[in-house]
């Protein structure tokens, strides 16, 4: 049993967590402003889900493959451009699209408006890449495309090299 549960009131059940329009920890990736929502801390890190608006003409980064994750994405306004290996698909408001491990993917906001999209990461290992990613550019350093990978590869993740 957890220090939670031995700690908590049997009847209340486990703990919810609720997050305010204005409230979860604030992610900034060059001009990608991302709010996580959960971060695995409230749901035994099986799940985190962030909140991520690309401004216009954002690019995402580069093709990718995850090891040991699922990764959804719900459009909730604009338009975002998602590339699975070879084919491209432009995901508007009220679009989920699901990347199953192993799946090459990208996307970008290439067009003159913003785009927000709900990010669900199961498990929730991903939250920490993107904190990391944050820390390495915190000094305002820009971040190389080896540290990107290098970081990409801590959380088994590799580049999809046959679709660069």
């Amino acid at each position: 049993m957890t220090d939670e549960a031995k700690n908590s009131d049997p009847q209340a059940g486990p703990a919810v967590s609720v997050v305010g329009p204005e409230d979860g920890e604030r992610i900034v990736l060059g001009t990608t402003r991302m709010r996580v929502l959960e971060d695995g801390s409230h749901s035994g890190h099986r799940l985190g889900v962030t909140e991520s608006v690309l401004a216009p003409h954002t690019p995402g980064p580069p093709q990718h493959r995850h090891a040991e994750h699922d990764e959804g994405f719900y459009i909730l306004s604009g338009t975002v451009r998602f590339t699975v290996g070879d084919k491209s698909h432009d995901a508007t408001a009220g679009t989920f699209v699901m990347v199953p491990p192993g799946a090459p993917h990208t996307f970008a906001n290439v067009t003159d408006r913003p785009a927000v999209m709900l990010s669900v990461l199961t498990p929730d290992l991903y939250v920490q890449y993107f904190r990391d990613l944050q820390s390495m550019t915190a000094d305002g350093r820009p971040l190389t495309p080896e540290d990107g990978i290098r970081t990409m590869r801590r959380y088994a993740t590799e580049p999809a090299t046959d679709f660069a």
